[in-house]
């Protein structure tokens, strides 16, 4: 018999600057107390004046220790990163980076057609045996992004398995679940969720239940535990992302774009930082 997930929390996403003053709406941030393990972070963005304010970006600087998912909606991002990569994260792509032992990127937004830049990311954790492993991308265009239809609802799955159809994303520590979840008006929707894993809801657009409990945007929705989901969409209909991933019970240190589980392992990132061994010599970003 299953165990069905309800709202243990509801969180109001907080404008915060970060970047080159670019306005975000934050949900969650890197904290000592770990209370999302393996969830560090999640940011809404959009650049739509007057509320965020102008085109802004995020010039070059390091990341250690984490995974950052970046998921666009509208418009697009540019990126460079340290290993030489290029390129552009457009309206229903995913960059899914693992930093490791240390990456240095920029990513710079762009309006699309619409004049709207939207989407989200993602900091997921890694274990302390990975986090000074090599970097490396899981690159997915929208078009390689499975969508499962029925009866009113749309699942796009980026990480985890919807009615036997699974996401590109794999090989993942947290063992993911990452999808962005669109009910009509009255539709329902379940999904199998791994018990013990932490579940979280960003729903950001419209209004219903999850697990019974009514619900509606801005809201990031923190779940109980269980081993499955159940939606319904209000008049409106309802649209979020679904993220759950196996916690790994290690403490953490988070520092800026650092997240360790140390004191000292912090203060090493910034020594190698300033001596120039963050990254690998000759790497493209590295002298810039």
């Amino acid at each position: 018999m299953s165990t069905p997930r309800s709202v243990l929390a509801s969180i109001d996403p907080q404008m915060v600057i970060e970047g080159a003053d670019v306005k975000l709406r934050r949900s969650i941030s890197p904290r000592v107390s770990n209370l999302y393990d393996p969830f560090l972070l999640f940011d809404h963005f959009a650049f739509n004046d007057p509320v965020e304010g102008p085109i802004q970006g995020f010039p070059t600087h390091p990341h250690r220790g984490i995974e950052t998912v970046t998921y666009m909606l509208e418009g697009n991002v540019r990126h460079r990163d340290s290993l030489g990569n290029t390129g552009i994260i457009g309206p229903g792509d995913v960059q899914w980076m693992t930093s490791g032992r240390g990456i240095l990127h920029e990513e710079m937004p762009r309006r699309g057609a619409d004049g709207v830049i939207y989407g989200f990311q993602l900091w997921v954790n890694l274990p302390a045996a990975l986090k000074m492993g090599h970097p490396r991308y899981q690159e997915v265009s929208a078009a390689q992004i499975p969508a499962v239809e029925q009866d009113g609802v749309k699942v796009r799955v980026v990480a985890g398995e919807v009615r036997g159809v699974r996401g590109p994303v794999t090989e993942i520590a947290a063992d993911p679940v990452y999808m962005d979840v669109q009910l009509q008006a009255g539709a329902t929707f379940a999904q199998p969720v791994p018990a013990g894993h932490t579940g979280l809801v960003y729903l950001f657009e419209g209004s219903g239940t999850l697990g019974g409990d009514a619900v509606s945007a801005l809201r990031m929705l923190v779940l109980t535990d269980g081993d499955e989901l159940t939606a319904q969409a209000g008049p409106d209909g309802m649209r979020f992302m679904l993220m759950a991933g196996a916690p790994f019970h290690e403490p953490i240190m988070p520092y800026g774009p650092f997240v360790m589980n140390t004191r000292e392992e912090i203060q090493q990132a910034l020594v190698d930082l300033r001596n120039g061994t963050f990254v690998d010599a000759g790497s493209a970003l590295v002298n810039e």
